[in-house]
């Protein structure tokens, strides 16, 4: 199968930014485009309770009935979780939003996307 990409799972990464907000709107296209599963995953920090918050099952809700869709909520290091989440799901594509950072503020804070 030469010149096609199967794409089955798609893992959207979500913080309930604005940026997260345009990532999910790429996952969105992408899981229709490709017919896959879109999985939306929310890292609390660690020690936290992985409690699916109300805006989580909303948000799947709103994208309507025509996606399969998959929620989940881990504790933990997010860049961490998200790769440790794609592993076990057999994730083939993550999209995650970026708050576009830079200088100072990027350097203490880092990118989840980066790593």
């Amino acid at each position: 199968m030469t010149g096609r990409v199967l794409v089955r799972h798609i893992l959207l990464a979500t913080d309930f930014s604005a940026s997260s907000d345009a990532a999910l709107r790429v996952a969105r296209d992408y899981a229709r485009h490709f017919g896959a599963r879109l999985h939306i995953l929310h890292v609390v920090p660690s020690g936290g309770e992985p409690i699916v918050p109300p805006s989580l099952s909303k948000l799947a809700q709103d994208l309507g009935s025509n996606l399969s869709i998959r929620t989940a909520v881990e504790s933990g290091s997010p860049a961490s979780e998200i790769v440790r989440y794609a592993e076990r799901h057999g994730v083939d594509l993550i999209v995650v939003g970026t708050h576009g950072r830079t200088g100072v503020t990027r350097a203490l804070l880092g990118s989840v996307a980066e790593r």
